[in-house]
């Protein structure tokens, strides 16, 4: 029966102080106000003997329940107590199992995935026992390739190193991929600088066109940049070749160095033109890869003509003509290819020429004027028994000289100058060499001056006379016969036909390769006979040509292949 809620706050304001708050919550005790309540007053003035009673009946019933019973309470206390003890146990079991399970949960997570590598590896490990081979092979790539390399099998390292980029292009994130990359590329260096190595030694064009082939598979050359490194490389060993050739002898290490350009360089460019074609000619290359090889030829040309112009300099004693036909030889070799520099020959050799002449000369000059420091008239008869005289008509040297030590020697010294400039003669040199002649004949005009000067007190009247024919057999025997020497080396009929002029008017241009005898006799008019005068050349005033011009044009008119004249046109200048 329930309470209402107006009636347990009535109870509840009745019996506030009666009873604990607690059992306000007990439902039996709710149940006992209500039927209390409910009671009259005889029944409630009852009701505390009616509870007495009953406290009473339950008080002894529990007493004979506990002592029938005292056992099972002392058991049932026994069990209570060690179930709580129990309890206790496990709840500190539970405790630290609860503790240790994280840890536990950690461990497992991290054996699981230990395990699942495990597995993957093993998965792997199978995997590479299965592929076993291939995978040895691709791991002896890069012992194979430096193999090969190092025995010159270059098509299969080509191969190779060709298989090593597609790998490298599939798998580049792979680490040993990286690293086998790396070693044939290490070893694909190795190729290169061996193949460039072939190139620098004496290879036959085969095999420069095997090397040139692999260099191109390789792919590391632009098409100019694998020209550049074909010249270069042949180029060095070009060098190798003229570096071994002894330089003790000029004209030896010269002949040599021809020999060796003409040769070796020729087949260098045939090797150049056959491997690499150029449409355009080499003369005209205008850019572009075929300006590569026009300018390393004209190097290769330059660096011979220094080269010869250094030993000429160094002097190739008399044989200047067979080092001007080789020369020539080498140049005309190269007109073939279109590289002809014979027309750079001829100044060279022109300067040679002229300079050697001009130093003969000057000794001689030299030796003249010792020689007349150390010379005494004495009377001898001639040789040929016979007064000095003109011998027109001949080459033949005076013979009356030989009664005159100074001038013969002086004779034979010139004689040997004209003999070696006669091997390479270029008609270019004629105003030069009768200049250097005729400044040569003036100091020994001056020379003949000071000798009088210095020993006309002391001369007899024998040694007067001996001295005037000393000084006739100077201005009549040993210049005219010096005017004729120069007329065969430069023969006035090719002179004028260069300047393209009558050979008869080739005095109106101030005596072209000739002495001007009356300029070097002039100091000497006092002590020579009376002569007849001579005509003289009509200088540019009378309307010929200006020497200097005239020497411009005979230099400017030089062939190379006309530079030497065959010993028919020419005789031998000797005084025994």
């Amino acid at each position: 029966m329930a309470v209402d809620v107006e009636d347990e706050s009535i109870l509840a304001s009745i019996f506030k102080d009666s009873f604990p708050e607690s059992w306000r919550d007990n439902q039996d005790f709710s149940v006992y106000l209500s039927e209390l309540s409910s009671f009259g007053v005889d029944k409630l003035s009852r009701e505390p003997e009616r509870l007495s009673e009953e406290r009473a009946q339950i008080l002894q019933q529990t007493e004979e329940l506990a002592f029938c019973n005292y056992q099972t309470f002392i058991r049932t206390a026994d069990c209570t107590q060690n179930t709580y003890r129990d309890f206790g146990r496990v709840e500190s079991s539970v405790t630290r199992m609860l503790d240790k399970l994280p840890g536990f949960g950690e461990r497992c997570r991290s054996f699981m995935k230990e395990a699942e590598q495990i597995g993957v590896s093993r998965r792997m490990n199978s995997l590479t026992l299965n592929r076993h081979t291939e995978i040895l092979e691709i791991l002896e790539i890069p012992q194979l390739m430096d193999t090969c390399v190092r025995n010159g099998y270059y098509e299969e390292a080509l191969e190779l190193a060709a298989y090593a980029k597609r790998l490298e292009k599939k798998h580049s994130s792979l680490l040993v991929i990286q690293g086998i990359v790396r070693e044939v590329r290490q070893s694909a260096q190795l190729m290169l600088n061996q193949l460039l190595q072939q190139l620098r030694s004496n290879s036959q064009l085969p095999a420069c066109l095997r090397v040139i082939g692999y260099l191109r598979r390789m792919d590391v050359f632009t098409e100019a940049e694998l020209r550049v490194k074909f010249l270069q490389a042949r180029g060095s060993w070009l060098r190798s070749i003229l570096a071994a050739v002894p330089e003790d002898d000029p004209y030896f290490h010269i002949t040599k160095t021809i020999e060796a350009c003409r040769v070796h360089l020729f087949d260098i460019i045939t090797q150049y033109r056959a491997i690499f074609s150029d449409e355009d000619p080499l003369n005209e290359a205008p850019v572009n890869e075929a300006a590569i090889f026009h300018g390393w030829v004209v190097q290769k040309v330059a660096e011979f003509l220094e080269t010869l112009e250094r030993d000429l300099q160094r002097g190739v004693g008399g044989r200047l003509d067979s080092l001007l036909g080789q020369c020539m030889y080498f140049g005309l070799s190269f007109s073939r290819v279109g590289a002809d520099f014979r027309g750079q020959l001829a100044p060279m050799f022109q300067r040679v020429a002229a300079e050697t002449f001009r130093r003969a000369v000057r000794e001689a000059a030299d030796k003249f004027q010792e020689d007349m420091n150390r010379y005494t008239l004495i009377a001898l008869p001639s040789v040929l028994g016979g007064a000095p005289g003109n011998q027109t008509g001949t080459l033949q040297p005076p013979m009356s000289l030989l009664d005159f030590q100074p001038l013969a020697c002086f004779l034979n010294n010139i004689l040997t100058a004209f003999n070696d400039l006669r091997l390479c003669c270029p008609v270019g040199l004629a105003q030069d060499v009768a200049s250097c002649l005729q400044d040569a004949l003036n100091t020994v005009t001056r020379q003949i001056l000071a000798f009088h000067r210095a020993e006309e007190s002391a001369f007899s009247s024998r040694e007067k006379q001996l001295f005037l024919l000393f000084c006739s057999a100077y201005a009549e025997d040993l210049l005219p016969f010096l005017n004729r020497c120069l007329q065969v080396l430069f023969p006035p009929a090719q002179i004028a036909q260069i300047l393209g002029v009558p050979p008869t008017q080739l005095h109106r241009f101030g005596g072209l390769g000739s002495i001007d005898l009356v300029v070097v006799l002039q100091p000497l008019d006092f002590l020579l006979p009376q002569r007849e005068t001579q005509i003289q050349d009509p200088g540019p005033e009378s309307g010929g040509l200006d020497p200097e011009s005239v020497q411009s044009a005979l230099r400017d008119s030089e062939e190379p292949e006309e530079e030497t004249r065959g010993d028919e046109e020419e005789e031998d200048f000797s005084v025994d």
